[in-house]
């Protein structure tokens, strides 16, 4: 699939970056060129120090921001596949710089777009989250907007071979800004109770392994036009406190500003779209304005067939769910 092919990643050298990248070199070890694209200098420094040059030639680091069209249109010149992770993701920073968000997380899936269309990029996967989905926070009405800005890409992209999907998935476990590394550092701290916002909060959980398999599907079996879904268990936030400091006291300190109780995925007014694929879900578009396919091209090219009408798939209403001992042997591999 990407053996003699070109693969961009924007924001390569985050979590999901280096797990992507390290898959790439395991599974096709002819893959032609790797571009890492970010802001970062240091942070591509350390990559470099990850995968020497002398090892592993393919890779190539290009400084730039995708708010910089000029400089992402270079960067995508000979590119195959882009895989896009670029994004301002903390809640609070939206709320507190939301131009700079919007510069980002918008205006940058924008350039992504047109950058792939004017380099003849054959496909393009933009990460997006679960907070994207019937938005509360600035971040989510931003990922919510990049979202819909690349499936509608599909509709201009006229007689050029190229497609456009999302992948929408939850809480990345051990991420840098998740709660675990957070919860450990306060343990190892010797603290003697750990900040829980609220009692009843659930999340889903993936890890950087299925986040990464989730991407690969996409670009492997998109049509253009999914928002690829996994389906994955929840946790209890006061189990992932148990899993990790067992002895602490866990103390409620109140939900932050813009943060739900629950996350969702799917809404049910989503489930009109929605198809199951078995091992994930997927939302369809609901406006293709060049009648290029039928829900029913989806449901025969997937193989699968249509969700129940009114169905929910949100944290608190998942079949599968973590246990305290699931979540400790998972947050020991970590």
């Amino acid at each position: 699939m990407l053996n003699n092919k070109s693969v961009l990643i924007t924001g390569g050298t985050g979590s999901f970056g280096k797990e992507f990248v390290k898959t790439i070199l395991a599974d096709y070890p002819d893959v032609k060129r790797i571009v890492i694209y970010s802001r970062g200098e240091l942070k591509q420094y350390n990559m470099k120090q990850m995968f020497p040059e002398n090892k592993y030639p393919q890779l190539r680091y290009f400084i730039g921001d995708v708010r910089d069209a000029e400089r992402l249109k270079r960067a995508c010149e000979g590119i195959d596949v882009i895989i896009h992770a670029a994004a301002i993701k903390q809640v609070d920073t939206a709320e507190y710089n939301p131009d700079e968000c919007i510069k980002t997380n918008v205006n940058g899936a924008q350039n992504v777009i047109n950058a792939a269309l004017d380099c003849n990029v054959k496909h393009v996967v933009a990460l997006s989250t679960d907070k994207a989905c019937a938005p509360i926070n600035l971040y989510g009405a931003t990922k919510l907007t990049s979202d819909k800005l690349f499936i509608a890409a599909n509709n201009i992209s006229g007689s050029k071979d190229i497609k456009f999907s999302v992948v929408r998935y939850g809480n990345v476990m051990g991420s840098r800004g998740s709660v675990i590394p957070f919860f450990q550092e306060k343990r190892d701290s010797g603290a003697k109770e750990l900040p829980i916002t609220d009692m009843r909060m659930t999340r889903f959980n993936i890890s950087l392994k299925e986040g990464v398999a989730l991407v690969m599907f996409a670009i492997k079996n998109h049509l253009g036009g999914e928002i690829f879904i996994p389906k994955i268990p929840s946790y209890h936030i006061c189990d992932v406190a148990t899993a990790i400091a067992p002895e602490l006291r866990q103390v409620e300190v109140g939900i932050r500003p813009g943060e739900k109780l629950h996350e969702e995925m799917i809404t049910s007014t989503d489930s009109l779209n929605t198809i199951d694929l078995g091992r994930y879900y997927a939302i369809l578009p609901s406006i293709t304005f060049n009648g290029k396919r039928s829900k029913e091209d989806y449901i025969r090219h997937h193989n699968a067939k249509p969700v129940p009408q009114g169905f929910h798939y949100s944290s608190d209403n998942n079949a599968e769910w973590e246990t305290v001992e699931s979540l400790r042997e998972k947050i020991s591999k970590l």
